[in-house]
């Protein structure tokens, strides 16, 4: 098992005074050549966006991005004709594809909204453009992690055109889980959207991630309680 361990405060930062942006890894004006990507894994953005304010209509094009709402009410328009509400609760797909223009802007003039913007290398270029959101209210469960992503249609949350599958957890303290990898050669990124866990003999508090390969499973016990998120993705692609 190999692992490499971000901690919050080594992530990029971006303060566009209407946008608070944390990243992971390289993106706009944060640039490391050691934090480019994870595997498949390309950006993973931790957003704060202010009352009225958002992103204009721009261009993204062979990417697949999924963006996971933390707190408030974000607001979607494409050219694909959708203008949708996404919430805390929801999960949000666009297969970018041969090219789609998009905004999304804090539907409320009287609070913030907190969003995960996630990007995936897809593994299939230049396929048609799709965009899918639903409520995972219904499969979200307690004390174990539940399925919000994957490369299946007929598979419990939304679905990507990569052998990816993202898991959401919320656990009370003291809970031992563990996620066995659904394909050979992928490896695993764990972000702790609150609380602590203990993974691989490492601590991880709120806002830390975990980047874990060459494991076929991997077992975590949460110290406080917590909510994670586990991505599985290809480590070459």
């Amino acid at each position: 098992m190999k692992t490499i361990i971000h901690r919050s405060g080594t992530r990029g930062h971006a303060d566009h005074g209407w946008l608070n942006s944390y990243h992971s890894f390289s993106f706009g004006n944060y640039h490391n050549p050691e934090r480019m990507n994870f595997g498949a894994l390309r950006v993973l953005n931790d957003d704060t966006v202010a009352a009225g304010r958002g992103f204009g209509t721009h261009p993204h094009r062979n990417m697949e991005i999924i963006s996971i709402p933390l707190e408030g009410d974000l607001q979607h328009m494409d050219d694909m004709g959708n203008s949708t509400v996404i919430k805390s609760g929801d999960v949000q797909m666009m297969s970018a594809g041969t090219g789609v223009s998009h905004s999304e802007f804090n539907k409320n003039k009287d609070q913030e909204v907190k969003f995960l913007q996630i990007w995936i290398i897809p593994n299939k270029e230049e396929v048609t453009p799709r965009y899918d959101q639903i409520s995972i209210e219904d499969i979200a469960t307690k004390n174990s992690l539940y399925q919000i992503v994957s490369p299946n249609p007929d598979d419990a949350g939304v679905w990507i055109h990569q052998n990816a599958w993202f898991h959401l957890g919320n656990y009370e303290s003291g809970i031992i889980d563990s996620y066995n990898l659904k394909h050979k050669g992928n490896g695993v990124y764990i972000f702790v959207l609150d609380g602590e866990i203990e993974i691989a003999s490492n601590k991880l508090g709120n806002r830390d991630g975990i980047g874990i390969w060459e494991t076929d499973t991997l077992n975590f016990k949460t110290k406080d309680t917590s909510k994670i998120l586990v991505m599985e993705v290809p480590m070459i692609f």
